[in-house]
């Protein structure tokens, strides 16, 4: 059965993640992404580490579902070739650096021109204004700046920390497929196309807005000195390994204690409501940690799992593919790529149940489909070799 978004078309400039993982979204769904790459080079994460058979995993996980066609962008004849395959897409997405694609002539008036209802994306890392919008930009950089290292570090007296996993890109690419189906579904609506902008910086601080920021939502009355919820995170040490327990409610609170053999705790006044359990985080959670330091992570589980304490084991990278929970969810999938040989992926996390997206693809080869994309957009085989001799294709 096809997806959602299947009779879509999209032509996805963009490269690495921030862009990439948003459109392989889309295609997962199933709009027709056109993954448009510069010859011989292609998506830089083309030659990230973790190869199997001279295929990345990085570029496996951000495009399957795509096709892929070489052009040089800073060629005449490259440019009138996206122009002409942006006459039969819906949306255009890219992630250049501000500027760059009204230099090449693929920027949204030029392609207005010839497709005046597209839905362009321009995906940035700070935006089109301001001291750092022409910046180099990289996931640790929006993390400085957004504040999300001090968020994650705890208070402002500690030191900040990076979230060991690339965040704002990916994060950024959620916010770009939403925007992109919203756009879609307006131009559905209106037959008006429109130019969508947004950038990693903007995203991050939206997403940081709904639950870190509150010390700075009442105007005048910012906090200039951000205290630490809690000098310990929610992760505990168990006798074999660590797990989670996250005590919320007062009938949460009370099965931990009774379960756990200290009811002396829920007469204790520091702890008496869900206000003064906060209030007196730090040592709610220290004595937490001293009664489950000395059993096993699965004793515990055993423990408090019925209980209906919320609990979890922590589990490594390597553990996660087999937990029982993850298996039931059925979001992992096995697929072969014809070069990449056997992989585990996940499937698209929304299910839909009248519209079931599929698999039809792996990530494509470096302009394995550069010819018969242009066929579909009207070139003759003759007229192919020549943009192949003149080297706007690859």
């Amino acid at each position: 059965m096809a997806g959602p978004l299947d009779g879509i078309r999209i032509l996805d400039l963009s490269a690495v993640i921030s862009g990439p993982f948003g459109t392989m979204m889309l295609a997962d769904q199933g709009a027709d992404v056109i993954k448009v790459e510069p010859p011989g080079t292609g998506d830089f994460t083309r030659q990230a580490g973790n190869r199997q058979n001279g295929v990345s995993a990085s570029f496996l996980n951000n495009n399957r579902n795509k096709r892929s066609i070489s052009l040089d962008l800073k060629s005449a004849e490259g440019v009138k070739v996206i122009k002409r395959l942006a006459r039969t897409a819906d949306a255009m997405v890219q992630n250049f650096r501000p500027g760059v694609v009204d230099r090449l002539g693929v920027g949204y008036d030029a392609i207005r021109e010839v497709k005046p209802d597209i839905v362009y994306v321009s995906i940035s890392g700070f935006g089109e204004n301001g001291p750092f919008a022409q910046k180099p930009v990289y996931d640790p950089i929006v993390q400085a700046l957004s504040g999300l290292a001090s968020v994650q570090g705890g208070s402002d007296r500690q030191r900040p920390r990076l979230i060991r996993t690339i965040v704002p890109d990916k994060l950024t690419a959620v916010t770009a497929s939403q925007a992109i189906t919203a756009a879609l579904l307006a131009k559905e609506r209106t037959g008006q196309g429109q130019h969508v902008k947004l950038s990693m910086l903007d995203s991050v601080l939206a997403f940081l807005w709904a639950s870190d920021m509150g010390a700075q939502t009442y105007v005048g009355k910012e906090v200039s000195q951000q205290r630490a919820a809690s000098f310990i995170d929610l992760i505990y040490e168990t006798k074999d390994g660590h797990m989670s327990v996250a005590v919320m409610t007062d009938r949460q609170w009370r099965a931990f204690c009774e379960t756990m053999g200290k009811p002396e705790w829920l007469e204790d006044e520091r702890f008496a409501t869900t206000e003064l359990r906060d209030l007196n985080i730090d040592a709610r959670l220290e004595l937490i940690q001293s009664v489950l330091r000395d059993r096993t992570t699965d004793e515990l589980m055993g423990l408090l799992e019925p209980a209906g304490v919320p609990c979890a084991p922590v589990l490594h990278r390597k553990d996660v593919i087999r937990h029982p929970q993850i298996l039931a969810s059925d979001i992992l999938r096995e697929h072969d790529h014809p070069v990449a040989g056997r992989l585990r992926q996940t499937r698209t996390a929304a299910r839909f149940e009248g519209t079931t997206p599929e698999y039809r693809r792996g990530a494509p080869a470096l302009g394995e489909h550069t010819d018969e994309i242009l066929a579909e957009a009207g070139y003759a085989a003759d007229e192919i070799e020549r943009l192949r001799g003149a080297k706007a294709v690859g």
